[in-house]
Protein backbone atom coordinates (compact mmCIF):
# COMPACT_ATOMS: atom_id res chain seq x y z
CA UNK A 1 0.00 0.00 0.00
CA UNK A 2 1.19 3.51 -0.74
CA UNK A 3 1.87 5.62 2.33
CA UNK A 4 -0.31 8.44 1.01
CA UNK A 5 -3.26 6.04 0.64
CA UNK A 6 -2.81 4.66 4.14
CA UNK A 7 -2.71 8.17 5.56
CA UNK A 8 -5.78 9.41 3.72
CA UNK A 9 -7.84 6.32 4.61
CA UNK A 10 -6.74 6.37 8.25
CA UNK A 11 -7.50 10.06 8.62
CA UNK A 12 -11.03 9.44 7.36
CA UNK A 13 -11.41 6.66 9.93
CA UNK A 14 -10.38 8.90 12.84
CA UNK A 15 -12.01 12.12 11.68
CA UNK A 16 -15.32 11.46 13.51
CA UNK A 17 -13.38 11.21 16.77
CA UNK A 18 -10.88 14.02 16.39
CA UNK A 19 -11.73 16.26 13.47
CA UNK A 20 -9.63 16.27 10.34
CA UNK A 21 -6.51 18.15 11.47
CA UNK A 22 -6.02 16.31 14.75
CA UNK A 23 -6.78 12.99 13.07
CA UNK A 24 -4.06 13.73 10.54
CA UNK A 25 -1.59 14.54 13.33
CA UNK A 26 -2.39 11.25 15.06
CA UNK A 27 -1.90 9.22 11.87
CA UNK A 28 1.36 10.97 11.03
CA UNK A 29 2.60 10.32 14.57
CA UNK A 30 1.77 6.64 14.15
CA UNK A 31 3.59 6.46 10.81
CA UNK A 32 6.66 8.17 12.20
CA UNK A 33 6.80 5.75 15.14
CA UNK A 34 6.17 2.58 13.12
CA UNK A 35 7.82 3.41 9.78
CA UNK A 36 10.31 6.14 10.59
CA UNK A 37 8.68 8.45 8.05
CA UNK A 38 8.33 12.21 8.38
CA UNK A 39 5.20 14.33 8.23
CA UNK A 40 6.05 15.27 4.65
CA UNK A 41 7.26 11.91 3.32
CA UNK A 42 3.98 11.15 1.52
CA UNK A 43 4.10 14.58 -0.11
CA UNK A 44 7.69 14.68 -1.36
CA UNK A 45 7.64 10.98 -2.24
CA UNK A 46 4.05 10.12 -3.32
CA UNK A 47 5.17 6.66 -4.50
CA UNK A 48 6.52 5.68 -1.08
CA UNK A 49 5.25 2.17 -0.43
CA UNK A 50 4.74 0.64 3.00
CA UNK A 51 6.74 -2.54 3.52
CA UNK A 52 4.23 -5.38 3.65
CA UNK A 53 5.89 -6.69 6.82
CA UNK A 54 4.77 -3.52 8.65
CA UNK A 55 1.19 -3.46 7.43
CA UNK A 56 -0.17 -5.76 10.13
CA UNK A 57 1.36 -3.62 12.86
CA UNK A 58 -0.19 -0.48 11.39
CA UNK A 59 -3.59 -2.11 10.96
CA UNK A 60 -3.59 -3.35 14.56
CA UNK A 61 -2.66 0.11 15.81
CA UNK A 62 -5.42 1.71 13.75
CA UNK A 63 -8.03 -0.66 15.19
CA UNK A 64 -7.05 0.51 18.67
CA UNK A 65 -7.09 4.15 17.63
CA UNK A 66 -10.55 3.80 16.09
CA UNK A 67 -11.92 2.75 19.50
CA UNK A 68 -10.79 6.11 20.86
CA UNK A 69 -7.66 4.82 22.59
CA UNK A 70 -5.12 7.67 22.75
CA UNK A 71 -2.21 7.38 20.35
CA UNK A 72 0.23 7.75 23.26
CA UNK A 73 -1.07 4.54 24.84
CA UNK A 74 -0.94 2.76 21.49
CA UNK A 75 2.69 3.83 21.01
CA UNK A 76 3.55 3.43 24.69
CA UNK A 77 5.16 6.84 25.13
CA UNK A 78 4.57 10.58 25.31
CA UNK A 79 7.05 13.43 24.91
CA UNK A 80 7.33 15.98 27.70
CA UNK A 81 9.86 18.79 28.29
CA UNK A 82 12.28 17.29 25.80
CA UNK A 83 12.17 13.80 27.32
CA UNK A 84 10.28 10.70 26.24
CA UNK A 85 8.17 9.09 28.94
CA UNK A 86 6.64 5.65 29.02
CA UNK A 87 2.88 5.90 29.51
CA UNK A 88 0.24 3.25 30.19
CA UNK A 89 -3.46 3.47 31.06
CA UNK A 90 -2.35 3.62 34.70
CA UNK A 91 -1.12 7.21 34.25
CA UNK A 92 -2.35 10.40 32.66
CA UNK A 93 -0.87 11.44 29.35
CA UNK A 94 1.25 14.56 30.02
CA UNK A 95 -0.37 17.75 28.73
CA UNK A 96 1.20 20.95 27.37
CA UNK A 97 -0.19 22.86 30.36
CA UNK A 98 1.73 20.61 32.72
CA UNK A 99 4.89 21.25 30.71
CA UNK A 100 4.29 24.94 31.40
CA UNK A 101 4.00 24.07 35.11
CA UNK A 102 7.39 22.35 34.83
CA UNK A 103 8.93 25.47 33.30
CA UNK A 104 7.47 27.81 35.93
CA UNK A 105 8.63 25.58 38.78
CA UNK A 106 11.96 25.02 37.04
CA UNK A 107 12.63 28.75 37.01
CA UNK A 108 12.26 28.73 40.79
CA UNK A 109 14.55 25.71 41.13
CA UNK A 110 17.20 27.38 38.97
CA UNK A 111 16.97 30.65 40.90
CA UNK A 112 17.34 28.87 44.23
CA UNK A 113 20.32 26.88 42.98
CA UNK A 114 22.03 30.13 41.95
CA UNK A 115 21.30 31.72 45.32
CA UNK A 116 22.65 28.74 47.23
CA UNK A 117 25.74 28.62 45.04
CA UNK A 118 26.42 32.27 45.79
CA UNK A 119 26.55 31.40 49.49
CA UNK A 120 28.69 28.32 48.97
CA UNK A 121 25.82 25.88 49.40
CA UNK A 122 24.36 23.37 46.97
CA UNK A 123 21.24 21.33 46.38
CA UNK A 124 17.56 22.15 46.12
CA UNK A 125 14.93 19.74 47.42
CA UNK A 126 11.68 19.35 45.44
CA UNK A 127 8.45 17.62 46.50
CA UNK A 128 6.11 16.43 43.71
CA UNK A 129 2.64 15.43 44.89
CA UNK A 130 0.33 13.30 42.69
CA UNK A 131 3.26 12.46 40.44
CA UNK A 132 1.48 10.08 38.01
CA UNK A 133 3.91 9.18 35.23
CA UNK A 134 6.65 11.07 37.04
CA UNK A 135 6.99 13.55 34.19
CA UNK A 136 7.42 16.52 36.53
CA UNK A 137 9.69 14.73 38.97
CA UNK A 138 11.97 13.30 36.30
CA UNK A 139 12.06 16.45 34.17
CA UNK A 140 13.07 18.58 37.14
CA UNK A 141 15.69 16.07 38.25
CA UNK A 142 17.17 15.72 34.77
CA UNK A 143 17.05 19.42 33.91
CA UNK A 144 18.54 20.55 37.23
CA UNK A 145 21.11 17.93 38.29
CA UNK A 146 21.70 19.59 41.66
CA UNK A 147 18.02 19.16 42.55
CA UNK A 148 16.83 16.24 44.65
CA UNK A 149 13.22 15.18 44.05
CA UNK A 150 10.77 13.21 46.21
CA UNK A 151 7.56 12.21 44.39
CA UNK A 152 4.36 10.72 45.82
CA UNK A 153 1.21 9.12 44.43
CA UNK A 154 -1.63 7.01 45.81
CA UNK A 155 -1.56 4.60 42.86
CA UNK A 156 1.02 1.81 43.03
CA UNK A 157 0.48 1.19 39.31
CA UNK A 158 1.38 4.81 38.58
CA UNK A 159 4.43 4.59 40.84
CA UNK A 160 5.57 1.47 39.00
CA UNK A 161 5.46 3.43 35.75
CA UNK A 162 7.11 6.53 37.23
CA UNK A 163 9.92 4.69 39.01
CA UNK A 164 10.50 2.48 35.97
CA UNK A 165 11.19 5.34 33.57
CA UNK A 166 14.52 4.70 31.88
CA UNK A 167 16.72 7.77 31.77
CA UNK A 168 20.04 6.08 32.56
CA UNK A 169 21.91 7.69 29.67
CA UNK A 170 20.58 11.16 30.49
CA UNK A 171 21.44 10.73 34.18
CA UNK A 172 24.95 9.59 33.34
CA UNK A 173 25.42 12.45 30.90
CA UNK A 174 24.48 15.28 33.25
CA UNK A 175 25.08 13.74 36.66
CA UNK A 176 21.44 13.86 37.72
CA UNK A 177 20.14 11.90 40.70
CA UNK A 178 17.07 9.74 40.17
CA UNK A 179 13.95 10.88 42.03
CA UNK A 180 12.70 8.92 45.01
CA UNK A 181 9.13 7.66 44.72
CA UNK A 182 6.83 6.85 47.62
CA UNK A 183 3.22 5.71 47.90
CA UNK A 184 0.99 8.10 49.80
CA UNK A 185 -2.54 9.45 49.84
CA UNK A 186 -2.16 13.22 49.64
CA UNK A 187 -5.69 13.63 51.02
CA UNK A 188 -4.58 11.97 54.25
CA UNK A 189 -2.60 14.88 55.66
CA UNK A 190 -1.22 12.67 58.44
CA UNK A 191 -0.25 9.86 56.06
CA UNK A 192 2.72 7.88 57.33
CA UNK A 193 3.64 7.05 53.75
CA UNK A 194 4.46 10.70 53.09
CA UNK A 195 5.43 11.83 56.59
CA UNK A 196 8.29 9.33 56.94
CA UNK A 197 10.24 10.34 53.81
CA UNK A 198 9.44 14.01 54.47
CA UNK A 199 10.96 13.69 57.93
CA UNK A 200 14.01 11.98 56.45
CA UNK A 201 14.42 14.57 53.71
CA UNK A 202 13.86 17.61 55.90
CA UNK A 203 12.35 20.79 54.49
CA UNK A 204 11.75 21.30 50.79
CA UNK A 205 12.61 24.36 48.74
CA UNK A 206 9.98 23.79 46.04
CA UNK A 207 6.65 21.96 45.94
CA UNK A 208 4.92 21.12 42.66
CA UNK A 209 1.66 19.29 41.98
CA UNK A 210 -0.81 18.53 39.22
CA UNK A 211 -3.63 16.92 41.23
CA UNK A 212 -7.05 15.74 40.05
CA UNK A 213 -9.24 18.78 39.41
CA UNK A 214 -11.87 17.97 36.75
CA UNK A 215 -15.39 17.91 38.23
CA UNK A 216 -17.48 14.78 37.73
CA UNK A 217 -20.08 16.91 35.95
CA UNK A 218 -17.48 17.90 33.36
CA UNK A 219 -17.12 14.31 32.12
CA UNK A 220 -19.95 14.90 29.67
CA UNK A 221 -17.90 17.64 28.02
CA UNK A 222 -14.80 15.52 27.61
CA UNK A 223 -13.76 13.32 24.73
CA UNK A 224 -14.18 9.57 24.69
CA UNK A 225 -10.42 9.08 24.41
CA UNK A 226 -9.99 10.76 27.81
CA UNK A 227 -12.99 9.46 29.78
CA UNK A 228 -12.83 5.88 28.53
CA UNK A 229 -9.08 5.34 28.69
CA UNK A 230 -7.24 7.64 31.10
CA UNK A 231 -7.37 6.85 34.85
CA UNK A 232 -10.32 8.58 36.50
CA UNK A 233 -8.54 8.57 39.87
CA UNK A 234 -6.02 11.03 38.43
CA UNK A 235 -8.61 13.24 36.75
CA UNK A 236 -11.87 13.66 38.62
CA UNK A 237 -13.10 15.24 41.84
CA UNK A 238 -16.65 15.39 43.21
CA UNK A 239 -18.77 18.41 42.28
CA UNK A 240 -19.57 18.87 45.95
CA UNK A 241 -15.90 19.41 46.85
CA UNK A 242 -13.85 20.34 43.77
CA UNK A 243 -11.00 21.92 45.80
CA UNK A 244 -10.44 18.95 48.11
CA UNK A 245 -6.91 18.28 46.80
CA UNK A 246 -5.83 21.91 47.11
CA UNK A 247 -6.79 22.10 50.76
CA UNK A 248 -4.70 19.00 51.40
CA UNK A 249 -1.77 20.27 49.32
CA UNK A 250 -1.86 23.58 51.20
CA UNK A 251 -1.58 21.65 54.48
CA UNK A 252 1.31 19.57 53.18
CA UNK A 253 3.01 22.72 51.87
CA UNK A 254 2.79 24.26 55.32
CA UNK A 255 4.54 21.22 56.76
CA UNK A 256 7.00 20.52 53.97
CA UNK A 257 8.31 23.87 52.70
CA UNK A 258 11.17 25.69 54.35
CA UNK A 259 10.71 29.37 55.08
CA UNK A 260 10.91 31.11 51.72
CA UNK A 261 10.05 27.89 49.89
CA UNK A 262 7.78 28.13 46.85
CA UNK A 263 4.83 26.07 45.64
CA UNK A 264 3.30 25.64 42.19
CA UNK A 265 0.05 23.81 41.41
CA UNK A 266 -2.00 23.26 38.27
CA UNK A 267 -5.69 24.12 38.70
CA UNK A 268 -9.15 24.04 37.14
CA UNK A 269 -9.63 27.32 35.28
CA UNK A 270 -13.21 27.51 36.60
CA UNK A 271 -11.97 27.91 40.19
CA UNK A 272 -9.00 30.25 39.91
CA UNK A 273 -9.84 32.80 42.63
CA UNK A 274 -11.31 30.10 44.89
CA UNK A 275 -8.17 27.96 44.64
CA UNK A 276 -5.94 30.96 45.30
CA UNK A 277 -8.01 31.70 48.39
CA UNK A 278 -7.48 28.16 49.71
CA UNK A 279 -3.75 28.81 49.87
CA UNK A 280 -4.14 32.30 51.30
CA UNK A 281 -6.30 30.95 54.10
CA UNK A 282 -3.74 28.25 54.88
CA UNK A 283 -0.92 30.71 55.51
CA UNK A 284 0.28 31.71 52.04
CA UNK A 285 -0.95 35.31 51.73
CA UNK A 286 1.04 35.98 48.55
CA UNK A 287 -0.66 33.16 46.59
CA UNK A 288 -1.35 34.36 43.05
CA UNK A 289 -2.85 33.09 39.82
CA UNK A 290 -0.74 32.44 36.73
CA UNK A 291 -2.30 32.14 33.30
CA UNK A 292 -1.48 29.47 30.76
CA UNK A 293 -0.55 30.10 27.11
CA UNK A 294 -4.26 30.37 26.28
CA UNK A 295 -4.79 33.15 28.82
CA UNK A 296 -6.72 30.93 31.26
CA UNK A 297 -6.17 30.75 35.01
CA UNK A 298 -4.17 27.52 35.12
CA UNK A 299 -1.72 27.72 38.02
CA UNK A 300 -1.36 29.05 41.54
CA UNK A 301 2.05 29.91 42.92
CA UNK A 302 2.76 30.76 46.54
CA UNK A 303 5.60 31.27 48.98
CA UNK A 304 5.94 30.25 52.60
Amino acid sequence: MLLKDFISGSVRGLEPLYGREEAKSVVLMLCEACLGTKSYTHIVNPEYSIDISRQAELDAAMKRLETGEPVQYVLGYADFAGYRFRVTPSVLIPRPETEQLFRIAGESVARRLRMKSAFGRSGVKVLDLCTGSGCLAWSLALSYPDARVLAADISQEALDVASGQNFKSEMKKNGAVRPEFTRADVLDTDAAGLSEPMARWGGFDVLVSNPPYVRDSEKALMRKNVCDFEPGIALFVPDADPLVFYRAIALWAGKALVDGGAGFVEINEAFGPETRQVFREEGFPDAELVKDFCGKNRFVRFTK
